[in-house]
């Protein structure tokens, strides 16, 4: 299922449960999902694994780092 297929199907669901109002968070959403999955950042399931990166993290002595 795509992106613009869920959007879809969820608006014609708030529409059959009336509400009506959560039609432009599924908007807000929907936007938020296109710009992250977009983001050069992010890797595909499919692609070539990216380097490693390291998280930040409790020392040894569980200070922050």
């Amino acid at each position: 299922m795509t992106n613009d297929e869920w959007l879809v199907a969820a608006k014609a669901d708030a529409d059959r449960r009336q509400l009506h109002e959560l039609k432009p968070l599924l908007d807000a959403l929907a936007t938020a999902t296109r710009a992250l999955r977009g983001a050069v950042w992010n890797r595909h399931a499919d692609g070539p694994p990216g380097p490693a990166t390291a998280l930040p993290g409790p020392d040894a002595d569980g200070a922050a780092s």
